[in-house]
């Protein structure tokens, strides 16, 4: 074999090499997109989970807070407040925005509820509002059972965003970490509805 015909078969290998190099990063970046965005689906579903629940406990708060307003005229701190919270939440896009502004709305029905069972048993003891409170509270919880399906799945959406070689791609890709669904202090104390004591405001 002569020297020419060396340099062509040693670039041709060459060549080769490259190829298959570039083939498998083509593999293993189609393989990494592929796997992440499975996971991202999975994160979207669960956040669309909450944000039901959300929407449901959004829709809800007016319908409590029309059937009380009447009665406690002096409590217009506390409707202000729901009704900035409200807002907040209408106006947000993003799911921080969507999780922070959530936990304002937490708080401030949380005051409403509170106020209601600590300062108007009349109102605690009428059917409507009991209804109400009650729809309420189970709509609490199953926020919080989606809250926790969400934050599992960002977990493991996170963790595969921190390993080699899926950082680099995820990177490439315009990926990034989820943030999770923290509970606020007081979504974490949740007020409980209790009518058991109602009997005598009847």
């Amino acid at each position: 074999m002569t020297n020419n015909q060396s340099q062509k078969h040693t670039a041709r290998n060459i060549l080769i090499g490259v190829a298959i190099i570039v083939v498998g990063l083509i593999m293993i970046g189609v393989n990494t997109y592929n796997g992440l965005a499975k996971q991202n689906q999975k994160v979207e579903s669960a956040w669309s989970q909450v944000q039901n629940v959300m929407q449901r406990r959004y829709d809800l708060v007016p319908n409590l807070v029309n059937s009380v307003k009447g009665s406690m005229k002096q409590e217009q701190k506390v409707f202000g407040d729901i009704a900035a919270a409200r807002k907040s939440y209408n106006s947000a896009s993003s799911t921080k925005e969507k999780i922070s502004a959530n936990a304002k709305l937490d708080q401030s029905v949380g005051t409403l509820v509170n106020v209601i069972q600590e300062n108007y048993p009349d109102l605690k003891s009428n059917e409507n509002v009991q209804t109400l409170m009650t729809q309420l509270e189970g709509t609490e919880n199953r926020i919080s059972v989606e809250r926790k399906r969400y934050n599992d799945a960002v977990q493991t959406y996170n963790q595969s965003m921190v390993t080699f070689p899926k950082n680099i791609f995820a990177n490439m890709m315009g990926l990034g970490q989820k943030p999770y669904f923290k509970a606020s202090t007081n979504a974490q104390n949740a007020p409980t509805v209790n009518f058991d004591d109602t009997t005598d405001g009847k």
